[in-house]
Order: C-alpha cells, then structure tokens, then sequence
C-alpha cells in the first residue's frame, strides 16, 4: 500500500507498508541512538524485527526519504502491538505521526482486532487523538521480562 492521500497526511508526503522503501539503515539509526526504548538495539535485531512486523514509513514524496516509522507484531486476527513509533525530528510537529498512526488504525481495522497495545512514556497526547485509552484495568495485565 502506498498512499499520498493519508487523511491527515500534510502535503509532499506519503506514506506506505511496501517493505522494498523501507530504509533500514535509517530506522536502525533512528531507534538505536535515538529512541529511550530502543538505545542501542543491534543492527542484526532490528532487521529480524522488522521482518517479523507488518512497517509503516512515511516518505517524502519528492526525494523518496524515509522520515517516519512504525511497527505492527500482529496474528491479524485478535491483537496488534504497535511499537518502534519514531518521527525524524526534522518534521515533527507537522502531524506526521499522528497521520502515520492514525493509518495504522486504519490498516488494521478490517483485521476485526480486539485490541491494539503500545506502552509511552511520552506520547500520549499523539495516541489519544486517533483514539487511544489507558487500560481499563491495568491490574489484569501481567509481562514477562527479559532483561
């Protein structure tokens, strides 16, 4: 999918899941040096994680440079988790994400989904306007960590 139409979507960009525009050389960068939940993520982990994600990029339409992202782990059929959000700085402010996750919502609404998680520290403000909430019941819900 790639569309220039993206309600919300300022003009002289566009966005697209084709994963042959994805510029992963960027992306890495963005989340690795840039990112508070992804600092220093390896290249090798990154690329596995995109393969294994349905991606949104946002795209200057007249240079083709990739200036957003976003990621979707999903069955595509009882939930979604949206994650790796990241607006180049260069255009924050112009409503780039909040087109780029409103088309997410979008994207994923004929999956018939029961829900669609992320976790922010900062963005909340971006994600309730497409329509986000805090978890009802945040005391249901358990993880298990890593490291």
């Amino acid at each position: 999918m790639t569309d220039s139409d993206t309600p919300g979507l300022p003009e002289g960009y566009e966005l697209s899941t084709d994963p042959g525009r994805l510029d992963p050389e960027r992306v890495h960068h963005w989340l690795s040096t840039d990112a508070y939940w992804a600092l220093g993520r390896s290249r090798e982990k990154q690329e596995r994680a995109i393969a294994g994600s349905l991606n949104f990029g946002v795209y200057e339409t007249v240079s083709g440079d990739q200036v957003a992202y976003a990621r979707v782990v999903t069955d595509r059929a009882t939930f979604a988790w949206l994650c790796d959000v990241y607006v180049d700085p260069s255009v924050r402010g112009k409503g780039v994400g909040t087109a780029m996750v409103a088309a997410v919502r979008e994207h994923l609404r004929p999956f018939g989904l029961r829900r669609v998680l992320l976790a922010t520290f900062d963005a909340h403000g971006v994600y309730e306007k497409v329509g986000f909430t805090g978890l009802e019941r945040p005391e249901i819900w358990m993880a298990l960590e890593f490291g």
